[in-house]
């Protein structure tokens, strides 16, 4: 006892237990003939910190990892990071810029060597964040999207869906970045609500001077583009234009009227500016009529050389200037307020521009069909089901995938282009070099004579293989560690990046090793403030994650995620959650200092009531530990939190101890102390998967153990056969010592001083030792009748009374009574006097009566039993 503090500090706890982990090895794992529970992380961006979305998802992984190793398996966790490529490449170039430096001016080589000095500077701090909340990462395999397994995976990916027909090269409409400048997938794209405008402006009908239509737009700038306008042909409004033309405004381009029913006709004026470049529905259009395409912007969102007018300036400039100029020219109609839904990049918030480009895609149609059935038909179980729905209709609806991106840093695409056109994929520039000397039969080719695609590729291009390549099973398939730890178990993900990641993730396993890449997927919640908003840098609402493991300690913070995170659904969180956390450790700590300080005889007899309580509560433990098990099987890990939160505070603390605990001043028999500290064992086993500090430092105090040995890998206990009977004789138990409670507390009697129990009616008396210590009965007797003088309660069928003769002052019981006995006379009359109102009774509802004739009864039944405890009173 002299070596555990009187007050528990987590902060000399956690430094010293994860610094004996690490020491030990005890997070490694290699395959052996374990049955094996693997676990991959999410893997953090490099630019990334801790943040609560992190703390809930890897304090899921880690309950997940840990309690995997206590029930036996061969548990691995993999941790590593993602190079986020637009992420990434635009910190760097912001670093570049502050010290002088524009991109342009370095070479990709150049370039690059920045990004990799500054990941390696910032890359790991989150990994280094994460120690600090106790996550049992094995960190020697520690692994990063952008490292040489990683690496050589993606290109042979790229090469394998090549050379099935999978990938292709081709120009179309895709989500443009101005500030990134590059191509985005629609997944990366966030519509967000604005308020906007709708353009009403005059088209000219060609050789017809009185004549126009009003055609209505989100974005004048982009009449620069306009190549047609469309109407629906069964518009009655607008037969009259079929064959027509009409002049653009400002720019004076006669473009044609193209009639589709396309066109809503209550949409707007019924008019559809046609811009194909520039929009996903126009440029169908545009293939279906055979329209030009006129790109207007350049990629930073000016305006380029084809716009014609406004060269140079900004797109939302290039919108007021050229509102005023229309105005100016009669060719505005009117403005009308709009409320519309505008496309930003996930990574920059820039407003997006749809926008013609030549792109690498991935064919999505028939890749996905397999990862499409294994979900539905619960080969790989989504928790909570309901994003089985979610998953299945972007799957039905799934478009190809736009994986190539201007960038610099990331997977650079492996196409080298030739000198006479076209292009070759190819894992490496000697095997390119092949390929392009047998396509082109120019044997004089170089490879300085072939040019590489200076584009990357989608951050999740690497990411989608993330399960298999973590274990060299793209490279090497038939290795050792791969055949053995894929597939993995869990997968713990936040559902927005279902689309980005999990499903491609499922996609990638069928495709590439022909089996689902884990067997579960729990969607975490959003953390979001305690009215509701997500937390985040900008709203200010969101905690330190390290400043709140300072305050409350990795335990407390860890509980109090966890027990207000239901599986799926969001957090509503308050530091007051990690307090709660804090005080649990608290209780947890001084429970033990209590039992720890016991003095111990092996001469002492075990009392009966401490061998009735050790039954008792280890029913009761049984019966939980058969509940948690249930229910983390379920994944319903915070229902399970709590159910041994209640045991050890409610059962454990509040009862078990108060029953067995010696007198003061008097040992404990050491069979009640051996049981004690057996519960004690178990309750900190159950624990540690959920609070891995405090419990590895009160078990290594438990009893003398080895270095090297630790809670993590002693096993979980095993649920027993539950004794219903005692655990409901025991709930009986409480509400008759609540009941003696009750008396003790509202007459002013005190625990100390001893009182006798009567019982009228079938008392089971087995518990009678233990009522007798924990209410300080001097005796139990069963009677015919309760004395006068007495306070009674029931439970069950049974009544309870506790004489009081000697306990109470007579005068100040008489004088409460006749106080009550006045108040219940006046309540009862002026019931009666409504009752006898026979205008009352006969227009009243029927059940506003019934209320006023139960008061009436209840009232005489109270002025009854008043009457009757003053006369025993004045005998």
């Amino acid at each position: 006892m002299n070596e555990l503090a009187t007050k528990y500090d987590p902060s000399a706890v956690e430094e010293k237990w994860y610094a004996y982990w690490m020491e030990h090895r005890l997070f490694h794992s290699e395959p052996d003939e374990r049955e094996p529970y693997t676990i991959v992380i999410p893997p953090p961006n490099v630019t990334g910190v801790l943040h609560m979305g992190h703390m809930l998802n890897n304090t899921i992984q880690d309950i997940l990892t840990r309690r995997a190793r206590m029930q036996g398996k061969n548990a691995l966790w993999v941790p590593g990071t993602d190079h986020a490529a637009i992420s990434t490449e635009a910190k760097v170039v912001a670093k570049l810029a502050s010290e002088g430096i524009a991109k342009t001016d370095l070479s990709r080589e150049e370039f690059l060597n920045h990004a990799w000095d500054w990941t390696n500077k910032y890359g790991g701090i989150i990994l280094q964040q994460l120690r600090k909340l106790g996550a049992s990462c094995d960190w020697e395999r520690t692994a990063f999207t952008m490292d040489d397994i990683r690496s050589e995976s993606v290109i042979r990916v790229f090469n394998k869906l090549y050379d099935k027909g999978y990938i292709y090269r081709g120009v179309r409409m895709v989500n443009w970045d101005p500030k990134a400048l590059t191509a985005l997938s629609d997944e990366e794209v966030i519509y967000k609500e604005e308020q906007s405008h709708l353009f009403h402006l005059r088209y000219r009908v060609e050789g017809e001077e009185d004549k126009y239509i009003i055609v209505a737009t989100t974005r004048p700038e982009t009449i620069l583009g306009d190549t047609a306008v469309c109407v629906n042909p069964n518009d009655p409004r607008y037969t009259w234009l079929k064959g027509k033309k009409v002049i653009v405004p400002l720019v004076g381009r006669a473009v044609p009227i193209i009639m589709d029913e396309y066109v809503e006709m209550d949409f707007g004026t019924g008019c559809l500016k046609v811009t194909p470049a520039h929009d996903v529905n126009d440029y169908m259009l545009g293939d279906k009529y055979n329209l030009p395409s006129i790109d207007i912007f350049n990629d930073n969102g000016t305006i380029s050389e084809a716009g014609g007018m406004y060269v140079g300036m900004d797109r939302f400039d290039v919108r007021k200037q050229i509102m005023i100029d229309l105005d100016k020219a009669g060719l505005v109609e009117k403005v009308e307020d709009y409320v519309n839904k505008v496309g930003h990049s996930e990574r920059t918030d820039a407003v997006i521009e749809p926008k013609l480009s030549m792109q690498w895609f991935v064919k999505m149609e028939e890749i996905v069909k397999p990862a499409l059935a294994s979900v539905m038909d619960d080969d790989i179980k989504f928790i909570p089901a309901k994003f089985k729905n979610t998953y299945r209709h972007w799957m039905t609806n799934i478009k190809d995938w736009c994986i190539s991106r201007q960038l610099w840093w990331g997977h650079q695409i492996p196409a080298w282009f030739l000198p006479e056109g076209g292009y070759v994929v190819a894992e490496n520039e000697e095997e390119a070099l092949l390929k392009a000397i047998e396509k082109s039969g120019n044997t004089s080719l170089t490879i300085a004579d072939l040019k590489r695609d200076p584009d990357c590729l989608d951050t999740w291009f690497s990411s989608w293989l993330w399960p298999i390549s973590l274990f060299n099973g793209i490279l090497d398939p038939d290795n050792k560690e791969f055949k053995y730890y894929y597939p993995t178990a869990d997968l713990v993900t936040a559902p927005d990046i279902i689309f980005f990641w999990v499903a491609r993730m499922i996609i990638a396993g069928y495709e590439f090793a022909d089996n689902k890449p884990f067997n579960n997927v729990y969607f975490t919640g959003i953390v979001r403030d305690k009215i509701g908003r997500k937390m985040s840098k900008s709203l200010g609402n969101s905690p330190d994650p390290l400043d709140l493991i300072a305050n409350f300690g990795a335990d407390g913070v860890r509980m109090g995620l966890m027990l207000g995170a239901p599986a799926g659904n969001d957090i509503m969180y308050d530091d007051s959650l990690c307090e709660q956390g804090r005080n649990f450790c608290n209780k947890i700590w001084n429970a033990f200092r209590l039992v720890k300080g016991w003095e111990v005889s092996d001469e002492a007899q075990q009392p009966e009531s401490a061998a009735a309580g050790i039954r008792w509560f280890a029913a009761k433990l049984g019966n939980t530990i058969a509940e948690v098990d249930d229910l983390m099987g379920k994944f319903r890990i915070s229902e399970a939190l709590m159910a041994i939160y209640r045991l050890f505070w409610d059962e454990f603390s509040s009862w078990y101890l108060e029953v067995v605990k010696p007198a003061y001043g008097q040992p404990v028999d050491k069979k009640t102390f051996d049981a004690t500290l057996g519960f004690f064992d178990t309750l900190l086993r159950l624990l540690h998967p959920f609070m891995p500090f405090i419990t590895e430092e009160l078990w290594q105090h438990l009893a003398d153990h080895k270095a090297g040995e630790s809670i993590m890998y002693a096993l979980l206990p095993e649920a027993t056969v539950c004794e219903a009977p005692i655990l409901a004789q025991f709930e009986t138990l409480k509400e008759v010592i609540a009941g003696i409670r009750t008396i003790r507390k509202q007459k002013q009697i005190a625990q100390k001083e001893p009182l006798v129990l009567h019982i009228k009616g079938a008392h089971d008396n087995s518990l009678d030792a233990i009522l007798a210590k924990m209410a300080n009965l001097s005796a139990i007797e069963q009677v015919e009748e309760k004395t006068a003088a007495s306070s009674a309660f029931i439970v069950g069928a049974v009544e309870y009374s506790v004489p009081l003769e000697s306990k109470i002052n007579v005068e100040e019981e008489l004088a409460k009574l006749n106080k009550e006995l006045e108040y219940y006379t006046k309540f009862l009359a002026g019931v009666e006097k409504k009752l006898s109102n026979e205008k009352f009774v006969n227009n009243a509802p029927e059940a506003v009566v019934a209320v006023e004739r139960k008061k009436q009864s209840d009232a005489t039944e109270k002025l009854e039993a008043i009457r009757a405890s003053i006369a025993a009173l004045r005998q």
